[in-house]
């Protein structure tokens, strides 16, 4: 039984005759916490406000969203980075938390703009834009800016065309969800994160299924790690002064999965292989090779997560001669080992502990109730 649920709304008159069998829900408010619980049935909750912690929990993992997200401008060249979310929704709050983090780990400068809905969203769009302009502004420039979901991506873009700044050039925008309709008819198309949906949900039914057959579930977290990034013209740049370190980035991106060589770069890019090693780790904070091998791991990954390709296939797709050096090239890279990646780990769990920070939210845009 699937019913469309809202946040705020109250218990569904036909929960306290149905004759489910288990429930996965977004348990949102406590009165919907109350009527979960008084059903008595086997329940796996999908929502960060973890009304009711000692049930099993599945959230995307909103450290890897921020990290992915911060890398992916990084790797841009941007020093200046910002976030904007919404302080309504936990979720939203800890992607700042972690980006900010991050950023400042990493030595970037980071600025957060935060802002709650308001109930009357036609009226209050004019406000937001205007608050959302002035703060594209403020920010230092260039700038890469991630966005908390892909609804508020589409209106920093809107801000920045109102406050006569330009995307990518000078403000890149990053969403969350890769929503298609939202990213592609945006101007310019919106780049996006794009969350693990097909994985948090089987883990969610694959909890539940083990709760209905009587057996034992512990109150985990349950972390689902992201896909990767759909790269669009909103980030499609690359904020680098330095012009040859700019164009060996841009022949590595482009080439990578060709099985090139530094050799290769260095034909490209009209300077000594010391000054270009020199000058490319002080500037991306990592060497040629090492970008190289970091592009070749990212698209392994999608593909590992995305097809069905055996490994070898996916090997000389990025570049390998012999299918059996991307386990080793890929768990130096991870840490991970490969075969665990393709099944689904990390889906990383944790034993919850209350409403803490440490728990991590899930993504923004489920269905309520599903039994």
């Amino acid at each position: 039984y699937l019913s469309e649920h809202g946040r705020g709304d109250s218990v569904p008159a036909w929960l306290s005759g149905w004759k489910g069998n288990g429930i996965i829900a977004r348990i949102e408010n406590r009165r919907i916490a109350r009527a979960v619980q008084e059903c008595g049935l086997p329940t796996v909750d999908m929502s960060s406000a973890r009304l009711l912690p000692k049930l099993p929990w599945v959230s995307t993992d909103n450290e890897a969203i921020a990290r992915l997200a911060l890398n992916h401008l990084r790797e841009r060249g941007f020093r200046h980075v910002g976030y904007c979310g919404l302080s309504d929704f936990q979720w939203s709050v800890w992607r700042a938390e972690h980006f900010k983090r991050l950023a400042e780990e990493a030595g970037c400068g980071c600025q957060i703009h935060m802002a709650r809905r308001r109930g009357d969203r036609a009226a209050a769009w004019a406000i937001e834009q205007r608050e959302l302009a002035a703060w594209v502004r403020s920010l230092p420039k260039p700038a890469g800016v991630f966005s908390c979901y892909d609804i508020r991506g589409r209106q920093i873009l809107e801000a920045c065309r109102s406050a006569n700044l330009r995307v990518p050039d000078d403000v890149a925008v990053i969403g969350v969800d890769n929503d298609l309709v939202l990213c592609e008819l945006a101007e310019p198309p919106l780049s996006s994160v794009i969350p693990d949906t097909r994985r948090t949900g089987y883990l969610a039914a694959q909890l539940l299924e083990r709760m209905m057959s009587g057996r034992a579930v512990k109150p985990l977290v349950h972390l689902v790690e992201p896909l990767g990034i759909a790269t669009r013209q909103s980030t499609d740049v690359l904020a680098i002064e330095d012009q040859e370190v700019s164009a060996a980035v841009q022949f590595i991106r482009n080439h990578a999965c060709e099985g090139i060589t530094v050799d290769r770069v260095l034909d490209a890019v009209p300077v000594s292989r010391r000054m270009l090693e020199r000058r490319f780790r002080r500037i991306v904070g990592r060497t040629p090779h090492e970008e190289i091998v970091r592009v070749q791991v990212e698209r392994a990954s999608q593909m590992l997560r995305g097809t069905d390709l055996p490994l070898k296939t996916i090997a000389e797709r990025i570049g390998l001669r012999h299918g059996e050096y991307l386990s080793v090239l890929f768990k130096r890279a991870t840490g991970i080992a490969l075969g665990a990646f393709r099944r689904g780990l990390p889906a990383r769990e944790e034993q919850a502990r209350g409403n803490g920070h440490r728990q991590r939210p899930n993504s923004s845009n489920a269905k309520p109730i599903i039994g």
